[in-house]
Parts: C-alpha cells; sequence; structure tokens
C-alpha cells in the first residue's frame, strides 16, 4: 500500500489549488467554503509520523518478525519522518521472571536495531512494568530494575514522562501507569499531573500540541472492552480509560491548541473527537497478541501527517501480517 505523497512541483501546486476550488464551486458552495478548501490545499505537511503500540514482541507465534515485517512496512510504504510508540513493547514483564524479561527487551532491541533506521519516541505500557504482580514475577520490590526503571533506563530517561519540540509541533509523552499493590490503573499522578500543567503553560499558544500515552485518556472503544452487556451495565475499569480523564479535558479546555492525543492498549481502531481534541487509539502491531485479529482489528499501525497550522490527517494502515499456526 503506497501512501500519497506531497508534490513539491509549482505547477501540481497550481493544478491542486485550483481543483480544490473547482469542487468547492460544482456543489455550491459559499465564497467561505471556496476559501476554505483552498487553504486546505495550500497548508503545509510538517511531518509525518508512523504510530506503532502493542508489539507485544516475544520469540512464540513469530513475534519478532511480525515486528520487523512491521516496521519494513513503515519504511517501504508510509516513509515517516518520526516513529511513535506508545508501550507495551514486550509479552510481558507484569508477571514475567527477570531472565525472560531480560530476553524480551533483548529481542526488541536487536530487531529495532536490525530493522529501522528512523528516529522513535516511547512511552511506558503497563506490559513494561516489570513487577507489577510479583508473586508471578518472583520480584521483591527491591531490584534495581523493578517497575519501571528497566524501561527507563533500556531509553536513558531520568522520569518516566517528557517532552520535545519537532517540525513547529510540541509533544508530551505521558505516563499513565500508576502502579498499585498487585496492580495498576490509567492515571497520572499528582507530581505527573501538575508537571503537565507547567509545560502546557509554557507553551506558545500557537504551537499545535499533540499528546501520547499507553492508557486512552479518553475512549469509545474502552466500552467494548470485556462483556458490559451480561451485567446490564456499561463499566469501565480505570485499567482501560485513565480514571482522571475529567481533571485532563478541563486542563486541556485551558489549552485549546492541544489538537491530538494517541494511545494504544485497546488493541482496537477508533477515533473520537471531543470539545476540540482528537483522541486515536491505533490497534496493535500485534493485533491479539499475535493469535488472530483482536474483534475486528488485524495486526496495524497509524500514519499521521501534521500541518503547520496545527491540523493533521490520520490513517490506519495494515501491513499483511499472517499469524502463525498456534
Amino acid at each position: 500500500m503506497q501512501l500519497d505523497q506531497r508534490s513539491s512541483s509549482s505547477r501540481r501546486e497550481v493544478l491542486r489549488y485550483a481543483g480544490a476550488a473547482a469542487a468547492a464551486l460544482a456543489v455550491g458552495s459559499s465564497a467561505g467554503a471556496v476559501a476554505a478548501a483552498v487553504n486546505a490545499a495550500d497548508r503545509k505537511r510538517v511531518l509525518r509520523i508512523a504510530h506503532l503500540t502493542d508489539v507485544h514482541v516475544q520469540p512464540e507465534l513469530h513475534g519478532d518478525h511480525g515486528l520487523a515485517a512491521c516496521l519494513h512496512h513503515v519504511q517501504e510504504h508510509a516513509r515517516p519522518d518520526l516513529i511513535i510508540g506508545t508501550g507495551d513493547s514486550i509479552m510481558d514483564s507484569m508477571e514475567t521472571a527477570e531472565d525472560r524479561v531480560k530476553m524480551l527487551w533483548g529481542l526488541w532491541q536487536r530487531v529495532w536495531k536490525a530493522e529501522c533506521s528512523l528516529p522513535a519516541e516511547h512511552c511506558i505500557g503497563n506490559h513494561d512494568v516489570w513487577g507489577i504482580h510479583k508473586a508471578a514475577s518472583k520480584s521483591t520490590g527491591t531490584e534495581p530494575l523493578y517497575g519501571k526503571k528497566w524501561v527507563m533506563s533500556l531509553h536513558g530517561w531520568d522520569r518516566p514522562y517528557r517532552s520535545f519540540g519537532r517540525a513547529g509541533w510540541h509533544f508530551i509523552a505521558l505516563d499513565s501507569i500508576t502502579h498499585l499493590e498487585d496492580d495498576y490503573l490509567g492515571r497520572l499522578d499528582d507530581r505527573q499531573f501538575e508537571w503537565l500543567v507547567d509545560d502546557l503553560s509554557r507553551v506558545d499558544a500557537r504551537t499545535p500540541v499533540l499528546v501520547f500515552s499507553h492508557i486512552p485518556l479518553f475512549s469509545a472503544a474502552a466500552f467494548l472492552d470485556g462483556q458490559h452487556e451480561k451485567a446490564h451495565q456499561w463499566r469501565v475499569p480505570a485499567s482501560i480509560m485513565h480514571i482522571d480523564a475529567r481533571r485532563v479535558k478541563d486542563l486541556f479546555r485551558k489549552h485549546p491548541n492541544v489538537k491530538l492525543c494517541l494511545s494504544g492498549h485497546l488493541h482496537l481502531v477508533e477515533r473520537v473527537d471531543y470539545l476540540g481534541v482528537s483522541y486515536l487509539c491505533n490497534g496493535a502491531v500485534s493485533g491479539g497478541w499475535w493469535k488472530a485479529d483482536h474483534q475486528e482489528c488485524q495486526p496495524g499501525y497509524g500514519v499521521i501527517d501534521l500541518y503547520a497550522d496545527g491540523t493533521f490527517e490520520s490513517k490506519h494502515v495494515l501491513y499483511g501480517w499472517k499469524y502463525a499456526e498456534a
């Protein structure tokens, strides 16, 4: 699948300009609609992102080959400037012993090093946190790499959230995972939330903002996780969608330049537009954990084009992975 590339030819720009105006006039649009169509044709794409999430890399079911195939497809067809990974890189470290966690992270690193030449930015998923379930992982909580320390050391982070600028956009990587005793939930701890308030206050109001996290900040597909219909109640657990969605929403309302939030976790594809912010969940590279499709969603990734005017375009791309025999 070859994605459309923006032409650099001035002649093609003229044709696009004329085509946009003609299309608007053909349907009897007003002068304002014509101007909007022309502006859309003229806007400048500043960055293309490939959004990869929920890889759950493992040697079983050829999960490592699946990641390699996805990276090949990204580089050959999408040709992005940047990859954003929204967690659950490995399968699994929540309830896995140290030796296997070490093997899985080593496998993940080898595939990325061998198969990808693009810059990448990542955030933490729940399956990347070692020892959430202590008994199953045989951890004590005193190990040097316990909890989030392992994935943080791998990426060289001094804390599990951060922000950076690129191509005129401001990017914020959040840590969705509040680690409880033998459990987790989707929430920004108070220190991180205070940091987020401060970080957004420092961004020029004219600079568009993209936020990425593992657990969705806001989601409709979260209602389709589990079989809530059987209980005659729609109940979304705090491990599926951010339990602090309300205060995050209220914060974003104070900053209309927050345009887009990317997430994973659900292995489902959705887009929710709410109060000027678009929330995109882009399925999973692993589909249904390398075994089968998850509900209607096949293995894939997102492609997002960011524009200088703060707008974006997105699509979900399948890379043609065929599941191995279990």
